[in-house]
């Protein structure tokens, strides 16, 4: 496929033919990087397995670590029309990631990065990867390995942003199981929240049943807290944990 890199080189020139609520809207490549510094990732498809389960949801659990650092926007480019694209991002909730339509791979194909899927029937697509863009500027690229299926190894989150910032340090992921109304589950928020530390809330009754829960950790009390895979407890848990 011979792709190439192309970090010190602006953005092509392209204009995104986008729908917002019932309206069509012109979007342009200066819209989406003059004057900003932008992280952009590509991938083969809206609603496809590693990009759903994995791509475009680390990239918005980590947008507030990325603003942090003087990033003004996360855009997902796909060859995907503009419906798709506003279809998947309500469907993954990523409200934090601007998708960008490609739909006639004019940008892809201006980056290089057009490569054929007609054996799976998907035409032509992009394939996987990420950059860091300033003011239209490619600074810098993490092009996944040409080799069989579709690779999924330095166009993530984590490694665009520990190049970003080579001091961050990756926070374990945290959920917490919420009801509605209860005092001990506003506490273990704010615990949270008063460490810095970024949470999923799945709020029973409305995200999940206390099937589920009780299902998972044997009990149904809330709120029940998750750090890494680890079960930690209550609120009076968290706070013993968080304490440590």
């Amino acid at each position: 496929m011979a792709l190439a890199d192309r970090t010190g080189q602006q953005v092509p020139s392209v204009v995104f033919h986008t729908r917002s609520g019932d309206a069509w809207k012109d979007v342009s490549t200066d819209d989406l990087f003059k004057g900003k510094k932008v992280v952009v990732f590509s991938l083969p498809g809206a609603f496809t397995p590693t990009c759903s389960s994995t791509h475009l949801p680390r990239y918005n659990e980590l947008a507030k670590e990325f603003k942090a650092r003087g990033i003004d926007s996360i855009l997902c480019v796909s060859v995907n029309d503009t419906f798709v694209m506003n279809a998947w991002l309500a469907d993954q909730e990523a409200e934090n990631i601007i998708v960008v339509p490609d739909g006639n791979g004019e940008f892809t194909k201006g980056m290089g990065m057009l490569v054929s899927k007609e054996g799976l029937g998907f035409g032509d697509r992009s394939w996987r990867y990420s950059m860091l863009v300033n003011d239209g500027k490619i600074e810098k690229m993490f092009i996944e390995p040409e080799k069989e299926g579709d690779p999924f190894e330095v166009s993530d989150a984590d490694t665009m942003l520990k190049f970003i910032d080579p001091s961050w340090k990756e926070q374990e992921s945290v959920s917490i199981f919420t009801k509605p109304g209860c005092q001990y589950c506003a506490k273990a928020k704010q615990l949270l929240q008063d460490k810095g530390l970024d949470y999923e809330e799945i709020v029973l009754g409305k995200d999940a049943t206390t099937v589920s829960v009780r299902a998972i950790t044997g009990k149904t009390t809330a709120p029940q807290v998750f750090i890494g895979g680890k079960y930690i407890g209550g609120s009076e848990e968290l706070e013993a944990y968080l304490a440590k």
